[in-house]
Parts: C-alpha cells; sequence; structure tokens
C-alpha cells in the first residue's frame, strides 16, 4: 500500500534545509493537489519505533489469488527512472544512492531481501505458507538493478498527476525495449521525481510514496511513484533521528520495492492484518550493510518468523 505522511508531521523551517539548496515542501505557502485515486505502499512520514507492530498471527500475510503471474515478481528487475530535466540539480545526492543501493541488493551479503523468497504465485488463495509449493520469489545473485534512465527531454511537471506517473513508466518500458508483457512479469519501474516537485499532491497527499500497476500497450507494468523525499528533510520517512538526510527515501524505496515484488499487480498479492509486506513494519527501520555501503532498509513481515524482521 502508500507509505502514508503521519497526520501531525512536525513542520520543517527552510533555515534547516537550506544546507541543501531547497526549501521545504511541507511549509509552502501554496498547498498542494491531493492524489485523485487510491494507490498503495502507505508510511507515514514521520513513523515512530515506540509504535512497533508485535509479533501476532493477525499480521500473517495471505495470498490474494491463485494466478500464476501478477502475484509476485519471481526474479525482480529494477529500473530506476530519474524524470524530468530538473535532475541537473541533484542536492541530496539521491540519483547516486539509489543506484549503489541497488547494486548491492543481491547475494550472501543482503540478508534483508532473503525475506522475500518465502513468497510465492501459483498457490491457492488464502494460502500463508508455500512451503515447496509455487513460484517462490528468488533472491537475486546479482544486482536487480536492469536499467538507469534521466529521461530529460522535458522538465516533469511541478504537481504530475497519477495518470502521468503512470504514462511516464510506460515510456521507460519503451526506452528499456520492454515491450512485450513477458519482460514486464518481473520489471518494477521507479519513478523518481526530482527536487522541488509534488507528484501526485507530495507532500501533502498523505504519502512518502506509493506503488501500483497500469495498462499499457506493453501490458500490464509494476510501477513506484517515488517523490524527492529529502525535500522534507531528515527524519522524513523513517524511525531515524541522527539526521541522515537519504535515509528516509532508503527505507520507503526499499518499502515499495519489497511490496511490488510480493503483490506485483496491486491488489492479487501478499497481504494480512496491516496491509502489504511493507505495511506492517513501517516503525522498524534498520542500518544494513552492502558491498556497495550502509543504507536504511525497513523492515519486513517475515510469516516464517511471526514477526517483523530486518534480516531473512
Amino acid at each position: 500500500m502508500r507509505k502514508p505522511l503521519k497526520a501531525a508531521a512536525t513542520t520543517l523551517t527552510a533555515l534547516a534545509l537550506a544546507a541543501f539548496g531547497t526549501t521545504s515542501l511541507a511549509t509552502g505557502a501554496e498547498a498542494q493537489p491531493a492524489p485523485a485515486t487510491a494507490h498503495f505502499g502507505a508510511k507515514p512520514l514521520h513513523p515512530t519505533a515506540a509504535g512497533q507492530r508485535a509479533a501476532g498471527t493477525n499480521n500473517t500475510l495471505k495470498v490474494g489469488s491463485a494466478a500464476t503471474q501478477g502475484v509476485v515478481s519471481p526474479t525482480p528487475k529494477v529500473y530506476l527512472v530519474f524524470w524530468g530535466s530538473q535532475w541537473s540539480s541533484d542536492p541530496a545526492g539521491v540519483a547516486t544512492d539509489m543506484q549503489k543501493m541497488f547494486k548491492g541488493l543481491y547475494g550472501g551479503q543482503d540478508t534483508w531481501g532473503t525475506i522475500l523468497s518465502q513468497y510465492c504465485e501459483g498457490v491457492a488463495k488464502g494460502t500463508a505458507t508455500c512451503g515447496t509449493q509455487g513460484i517462490h520469489v528468488q533472491h537475486p545473485a546479482s544486482s536487480p538493478l536492469a536499467g538507469v534512465w534521466f529521461d530529460n527531454s522535458a522538465a516533469e511537471p511541478a504537481n504530475a498527476t497519477a495518470a502521468q506517473i503512470a504514462a511516464e513508466a510506460g515510456k521507460a518500458a519503451a526506452h528499456f525495449g520492454n515491450t512485450a508483457q513477458a519482460p514486464n512479469l518481473n520489471a518494477q519501474y521507479v519513478v523518481v521525481s526530482p527536487t522541488g516537485t509534488h507528484p501526485d499532491g507530495f507532500p501533502n497527499s498523505g504519502f512518502c510514496a506509493w506503488h501500483d500497476k497500469t495498462s499499457s500497450a506493453y501490458g500490464t507494468l509494476a510501477y513506484t511513484n517515488l517523490p524527492y523525499i529529502p525535500d522534507n528533510g531528515a527524519g522524513a520517512c523513517t524511525t531515524f533521528t541522527d539526521g541522515r538526510l537519504l535515509s528516509g527515501i532508503e527505507s520507503t524505496e526499499t518499502h515499495e520495492y519489497a511490496e511490488t515484488v510480493t503483490d506485483f499487480w496491486p491488489s492479487i498479492g501478499w497481504n494480512g492484518g496491516g496491509g502489504e509486506i511493507g505495511d506492517e513494519c513501517v516503525n522498524l527501520d534498520a542500518y544494513v550493510t552492502l558491498s556497495t555501503g550502509t543504507f536504511d532498509l525497513q523492515g519486513l513481515w517475515s510469516n516464517s518468523a511471526n514477526k517483523c524482521v530486518t534480516h531473512g
């Protein structure tokens, strides 16, 4: 589901953000439009560790469909789309950070991603434990980052609508040559907006990011709306309070990545008492060291452990 914004978020000042060459989106005089439709992947702007969800069977994830396509992404592939000519300015270093994170999210050093391998498709609706049945998510043996595109052909709209974001995902599929349904059964297009923009009303529309599906000439596509979260300052969209500016967008994107992998075409995939695999655990963050650096990876719900975990 969506990663929601906390209703009573702490107000940020322009001074706190001045070092990063931007101003707070949350305190701007002009209200941004609210989203027109519901999407998936909610997480609060300022989650608190004290609110961590306890272990319990009410949170068990169950598969929503017996389908063999669109339930999970068995071999995840991520395409990062940095939308708009405004990416000539990246004060927080988001583009480099997102690439480094996904370049390290594989293999034996990535014990976070192994949580996903317990989930599958092609089993009966309502299944909670795949066992040896079905088609499981495979832990990547190499980086899941399949492509990066800086689409600087034009500026991203200041207030891009959900439909425009979905259309950009379609453009990305064409750009990367994924022009049939088959390659798009594992591809997720992460549309990253530049600093100063308000995609789908961010941050006044109640989310840090969201994921969804869209119909296209190339089949059904899975995609994510990932705003420039550092514009909201350190501490936004993460439980960490150490002042690290990139933690929030790392936590948010790992939330969306995992939910896309396990609920590929929402919502026929895995859901539970608190929503999708990331929704269950929005109040748990951990710094995890990968081969490419240390990143804030949000905790995920594990049916096998019956709790939120950060390592498989």
